[in-house]
């Protein structure tokens, strides 16, 4: 999936989304706390999670990464309620892509497989689409499980680009 870096400001994500966490029967996406930032950096160097994203973030710029995901808008750790453990990052922008409210995610390999993303991301769009007209998702044509996540949130298929030299797909989803 297009995976999102934490914004400058606050201005870009989407109100409300930041500061109350969404609760599903096996999840909570709350705001990233500074305890998350081993998982969070986990997902912007592992070679699975960044296939399909261009590959590892290098160090300089996951140092600014961590300085700016804690506690930033629209940046939600997904924990898993039994337990606590984060199991990914869930990310809502408002004007993300063409001015539409953007959603992406990412997920430990360790937790593929078991529908957690797939919830989470669906009560993600489901709280998005409460204040905006339409959810768009963008990921590579090639990232088949992505497609099928997106697919299975009621997202669908609304055009093909080449976009950092890969062919892409956006999704999208109206109210």
């Amino acid at each position: 999936m297009a995976s999102s870096s934490p914004p400058a400001s606050g201005t870009d994500a989407v109100p409300g989304l930041a500061s109350e966490p969404i609760v599903t029967d096996r999840l909570v996406l709350r705001p990233v706390r500074t305890g998350d930032l081993p998982a969070v950096t986990r997902l912007w160097t592992d070679l699975e999670v960044r296939r399909h994203l261009g590959g590892p973030v290098v160090d300089s710029v996951i140092r600014i990464r961590q300085r700016r995901i804690v506690g930033a808008p629209g940046f939600h750790a997904v924990e898993r309620a039994a337990d606590g453990t984060v199991l990914g990052l869930v990310t809502v922008e408002r004007e993300g892509r063409n001015g539409e409210t953007e959603v992406s995610y990412q997920f430990l390999p360790e937790h593929w497989g078991q529908g957690y993303a797939r919830e989470a991301v669906a009560a993600a769009v489901e709280r998005a689409l409460a204040e905006a007209a339409t959810v768009v998702a963008v990921t590579q044509e090639a990232n088949a499980r992505s497609r099928r996540l997106l697919e299975a949130v009621g997202m669908t298929h609304a055009e093909s680009f080449v976009e950092w030299d890969a062919r892409q797909v956006l999704y999208r989803r109206r109210r």
